[in-house]
């Protein structure tokens, strides 16, 4: 059920404003500080940073003065000089490469005046190295993905210019793990936003893989916020040369975050719990102020809804509050002495009322409904609420006329009137009505009351009686003239008729006495039905040994129509559970309906197929066949297949009755569907014995 708050109460007002207050007082002292603490927290950090960024300069700045300190020391040493005048690549290699190990470089390259290499530690380093290393400090291998630190010095002999001696340090991430051992930030060195080296965990892989996934963004020009495998950075970044090097420095801040997201957990939770106890304060003192009103409320409501028996008992210290507490109890025990005298007269009306199984209902001078009756209720399906107050017109409609019921109560007698009205859920109910005028004491307005009575089920028995009776009677009475004629002929002309015309005669007698056994059974079985004595054996049965005996049974009423019976028959006819006797009875049934709604001369059919565990027996003709809208109803009791049709061909009404009664008892299905080429296809299912049963 939907919870609905009113909020019109005084009580839910209250407390909505002092809560509102709370959290209001709460968010304006707390929210403020909350920004306060974590720009300062984020200042903290970027002036780390920005501490970091100097620092590293300031390192990259040594770290180049050390390396052209160690071109100098070598280009200076007298060994080299030497070997470089003797001439001998192969001592001038060993020497520089004893050279690089003891100064920790990454190579060292010794160049004459013309830019071509003398000797190197590498042997695979390119011939251009002499020319691109004087264009810059930085160089980088876009091959590898490394970046180095170079410096070059001249190589004198007294005034002789030797040549160049080349040195360089590689710039890699154990390069970017020492300048964070010493800066306590991480390192980054990227070109074109390609990572170079890294002090971060996971090395470049880690990185790369991240980077193609997620480039971190510009924040604020070469400052940046970035997020790494869970871990947050701010980091800055410094330009090396024109050819996009830069090197990044990056403050770990997932600490600061982590005590960021603390403050702001413990500032709401603070927030929460202040404003949860001022909310629960507030709430008893606004309910100890409502509760006197609530109580006011409770009794007035209780007046109105007839409850006087409980005094008004007010416990407040609220001097107004007492005086309506009074008041009320004054009018509670006036009202209780006369809701009791009411409440006697009105309890013996609605009795009377009651026992009155009769709708009543009474009309003002405009015909509208003052009252309508619980009889009324019952008979018309109309509801008290929604009818007072209505026209009587809009209620009682009737049906087969164009007046309206209004305009034929001055006409009424004070006798009873039958009428078919539509009511509620356009139900067409027969009433028998009866009415009165009456006036109210003290009004000259004069009202008019009517009793009616629902007479629809009589009526429908008397429509339907008449209606089978005079069938009935057709029935018997078509087959009995024929007898009567047939009988008088023999009597009176028998020596002088032919053998042709004497078999015609008992030909007429035969079917005449078929009909009249077929409907005297169908009214047994009726009867049987109605009375529940009818029973059914199904038992092992021959299906062709059924046919045949209906065939047999119908054949004479074939040939005076000139009827042709087609059989369309499996190979194998199996065996069906079924009460033969009946079983013969449904297909007579069925097969006499083709030939009395079909016409003469043509075919009629009888098809019979297996399907899975039942046979399939349907009876086709080309008859009239049968309206979409009465297929549903065709199996009832007194319903004709064609109820525009002559009597003649309407029947009892009892043979399709009687056909689904044996169907459904044998447990099969029953139905009728149309004939795509003409007229109707009658069917019946019956379930096949299995073998071994």
């Amino acid at each position: 059920m939907k919870l609905r708050i009113p909020f019109n109460s005084l009580l839910v007002q209250m407390i909505t404003v002092f809560i509102a207050m709370v959290i209001l007082t709460s968010a304006t002292v707390g929210i403020p500080s909350i920004w306060l603490l974590q720009n300062q927290l984020d200042r903290q950090a970027w002036s780390q940073v920005e501490q970091g960024r100097r620092v590293t300069i300031a390192l990259f700045d040594s770290y180049y003065k050390e390396i052209l300190s160690l071109a100098t020391l070598t280009a200076q040493r007298p060994t080299l000089q030497d070997l470089i005048i003797q001439a001998d690549p192969s001592l001038l290699r060993d020497y520089l490469t004893t050279l690089q190990m003891g100064a920790e470089l990454d190579q060292i390259v010794i160049c004459n005046t013309e830019d071509q290499i003398i000797a190197s530690t590498d042997i695979k380093i390119p011939t251009t190295t002499c020319t691109n290393w004087k264009a810059g400090k930085y160089q980088i291998d876009q091959s590898i993905q490394q970046v180095c630190l170079t410096a070059h010095q001249p190589i004198e002999n007294a005034t002789v210019v030797l040549g160049e001696a080349f040195v360089s340090r590689c710039m890699d991430n154990k390069y970017a793990i020492q300048l964070r051992n010493q800066t306590g930030l991480e390192h980054i060195l990227w070109q074109d936003d390609v990572p170079l080296s890294t002090s971060l965990n996971g090395g470049l892989d880690t990185l790369n893989r991240i980077v193609s996934q997620d480039k971190p963004s510009n924040m604020d020009g070469s400052n940046r916020l970035f997020e790494i495998e869970g871990i947050s950075y701010y980091a800055t970044q410094i330009p090396l040369n024109d050819d996009n090097l830069k090197a990044e420095i990056a403050l770990d801040v997932t600490e600061i975050k982590g005590t960021r997201i603390r403050l702001v957990g413990y500032s709401i939770a603070s927030i929460l719990g202040v404003s949860a106890i001022g909310s629960v304060l507030g709430i008893l003192l606004a309910r100890r102020i409502n509760r006197p009103l609530d109580q006011l409320s409770e009794a007035a409501t209780a007046f109105s809804q007839g409850f006087l028996d409980a005094p008004v008992n007010i416990d407040t210290q609220v001097r107004e509050i007492t005086q309506v507490a009074d008041a009320l109890e004054s009018a509670r025990v006036d009202l209780l002495t006369t809701m009791m005298s009411l409440h006697s007269e009105r309890d013996w009306s609605d009795r009377l009322l009651a026992s009155i199984v009769e709708g009543i209902i009474t009309l003002d001078g405009e015909n509208k409904i003052t009252f309508f009756s619980h009889g009324a209720e019952r008979i018309t399906g109309w509801s008290k609420t929604k009818v007072i107050g209505h026209l009587i017109d809009d209620v009682f409609k009737i049906i087969d006329s164009d007046e309206s019921f209004s305009t034929l109560i001055p006409s009424m007698p004070s006798g009873r009137q039958k009428f078919d009205i539509q009511v509620a859920d356009n139900r067409i109910v027969s009433l028998a009505i009866t009415s009165a005028q009456l006036s109210r004491s003290g009004e000259k307005e004069k009202e008019i009351a009517f009793v009616f009575r629902d007479i629809s089920e009589e009526e429908a028995v008397h429509r339907l009686l008449g209606h089978f009776l005079a069938n009935v009677a057709h029935e018997f009475l078509t087959p009995l003239s024929a007898l009567e004629a047939s009988i008088e002929i023999l009597l009176d002309q028998t020596p002088d008729l032919s053998p042709g015309e004497l078999n015609e005669l008992h030909t007429s007698l035969h079917l005449g006495i078929l009909g009249l056994h077929n409907l005297v059974i169908n009214l047994l079985e009726s009867a049987n039905i109605e009375a529940r004595r009818f029973r059914i054996s199904p038992r092992a049965a021959d299906l062709g040994n059924i046919i045949s005996d209906a065939v047999q049974t119908i054949q004479p009423l074939l040939i005076k129509y000139e009827q042709r019976l087609t059989l369309q028959l499996p190979l194998e006819i199996p065996s069906v559970r079924a009460d033969a006797r009946r079983t013969v009875q449904v297909l007579t049934n069925l097969l006499s309906n083709a030939s009395r709604y079909g016409p003469p001369g043509d075919e009629i059919a009888l098809c019979v197929t297996i399907k899975k565990e039942n046979v399939h027996i349907a009876v086709v003709d080309k008859g009239p066949g049968i309206p979409p809208e009465h297929r549903s109803n065709i199996f009832r009791r007194f319903v004709f297949p064609q109820a525009d049709d002559a009597i003649s061909k309407e029947g009892a009404g009892l043979g399709l009755s009687v056909v689904k009664a044996i169907v459904t008892a044998q447990n099969g299905q029953v139905g009728v569907d149309e004939n795509p080429a003409g007229g109707s296809i009658f069917w019946f299912t019956l379930p096949i014995v299995k073998e071994g049963l």
